[in-house]
């Protein structure tokens, strides 16, 4: 019996020992808080706030104190889509993003109950205001006008809490049902109406450009022809030219002929003396230096002639000067007494003539 009654009391003080060593362990957990390096924490006792616990190991009251811990990174709030209606009575959908940041943990802890929700919830409804202050065309075409007004109207509220806003982003505007359908039609009329003006723009071009090509090409068919006007008017004048100055050589050339004819006739006669033409004369005077060449004048002084061109030699004939030249000499160099024999014939060839027509008529009047 003595045995027994000490066996339990160690058995009491074993358990006590084990509930104080557990009460020990249990008080140093409590008493050791820590802290993640992006976090804040804000301290309790008795629900009393004491102070903000920094990143690290903090020893805190054991098991009267209350930790409440804030993510001190940027945070993304996801806003719902809200239906609002336009400035001009048009039903629209949106959502958005919000990107927040806790600049003041101890606001944060004690302005507001759960920042979160009550951004979110104030994104909301300063979505649907700012939405309901525009057209529709605005909301769809102006989304960086929406973001930031939305973020002015939630800087001033949120400051107080200490949380700042860092952007806010409309994901997307959704018009109804009929409206889409009203604004498809209207974007359809749209293009056929700029495709009509490019069709119109670019017929008008064909024809300005047409038209130009055809003015060029009537300028340059305009100037061909008064090119080629032009050039027969000068190929004709040329002719005129060369016709004239043909007609001129001709004309010296037969006179040069006649006086070649009058030469031999007056050779064929008994006369020694010798007349030139006074065409042939000048003409000789003229031309003297090509048929003899030098040209002399009266008081024995030389004149010069002017040399002519193979064109001008060959239209007046200058090359067959010689030619006749030669034939004159031919003749002056005739044998005198051939010509008196000649000339001695056809005198006696006269006379018989003569006879003749005077026998007949005297033997007209005898009988």
């Amino acid at each position: 019996m003595d045995l027994i009654v000490p066996l339990q009391v160690v058995e009491s003080f074993t358990i006590v020992g084990a509930l104080v060593l557990v009460v020990v362990v249990a008080a140093i957990l409590s008493a050791v808080e820590i802290v993640d390096a992006y976090d804040r924490g804000a301290l309790t006792v008795f629900g009393e706030y004491r102070k903000l616990l920094e990143p690290g190991i903090n020893f805190v009251p054991p098991f009267v104190s209350r930790v409440y811990r804030f993510d001190m990174r940027t945070q993304t709030i996801d806003v719902p889509h809200q239906e609002a209606i336009t400035r001009d009575n048009s039903p629209v959908t949106a959502d958005a993003v919000v990107y927040i940041r806790v600049m003041d943990a101890k606001r944060a802890f004690l302005e507001v109950d759960d920042y979160k929700r009550a951004v979110s919830n104030l994104a909301q409804t300063t979505l649907r205001a700012v939405l309901g202050d525009m057209e529709l065309d605005d909301t769809l075409s102006k989304r960086e006008r929406i973001n930031a007004r939305i973020r002015e109207e939630l800087d001033e509220p949120t400051d107080e809490w200490g949380i700042r806003v860092e952007s806010v982003e409309v994901r997307e505007v959704t018009p109804s049902r009929d409206v889409k359908g009203a604004m498809e039609q209207q974007t359809s009329a749209e293009r056929r109406r700029r495709a009509m003006i490019l069709e119109a723009q670019g017929e008008r071009r064909s024809a300005i450009e047409k038209a130009e090509g055809d003015k060029q090409s009537n300028i340059i068919r305009a100037q061909g022809e008064k090119q080629s006007r032009i050039l027969e008017s000068q190929g004709e004048a040329i002719s005129t030219v060369l016709r004239a100055r043909s007609a001129e050589s001709m004309g010296e050339r037969a006179i040069i002929d006649e006086g070649l004819d009058t030469l031999a006739e007056i050779g064929q006669s008994e006369s020694t003396t010798f007349v030139l033409p006074q065409e042939l004369s000048s003409m000789v005077g003229r031309y003297g230096k090509h048929l003899t060449g030098s040209d002399v004048r009266e008081d024995g002084h030389v004149l010069e002639s002017l040399e002519f061109d193979a064109e001008t030699r060959e239209l007046i004939g200058l090359d067959d000067i010689g030619e006749i030249l030669g034939e004159i000499e031919a003749v002056t160099e005739m044998d005198v007494e051939e010509m008196e024999q000649q000339a001695q014939a056809v005198k006696e060839g006269q006379d018989a003539g003569q006879n003749e027509f005077t026998g007949g008529a005297d033997e007209g009047p005898q009988s």
